[in-house]
């Protein structure tokens, strides 16, 4: 069980270091939505433009807020 954690951990981790590097990349913010939006529908999530910038308003949140802490 604790190898189970300790590999669920490190995909989740790997998600998160994936995105963080997709959200800072030196590339125009709609080239990276797009990149963003065509991950996700791989994986068989489908989001609408809307969606889609909530999704990015709450990540980009999320990594000031733990930049501030």
């Amino acid at each position: 069980m604790k190898g189970l954690n300790l590999f669920a951990a490190f995909l989740g981790g790997a998600a998160v270091g994936a995105t963080l590097g997709i959200l800072f990349a030196p590339e125009k913010g709609e080239n990276t939505r797009h990149k963003i939006a065509e991950i996700l529908r791989k994986k068989g999530i489908r989001l609408s433009h809307n969606e889609m910038e909530n999704l990015v308003n709450e990540i980009a949140a999320e990594i000031k807020g733990e930049a501030a802490e």
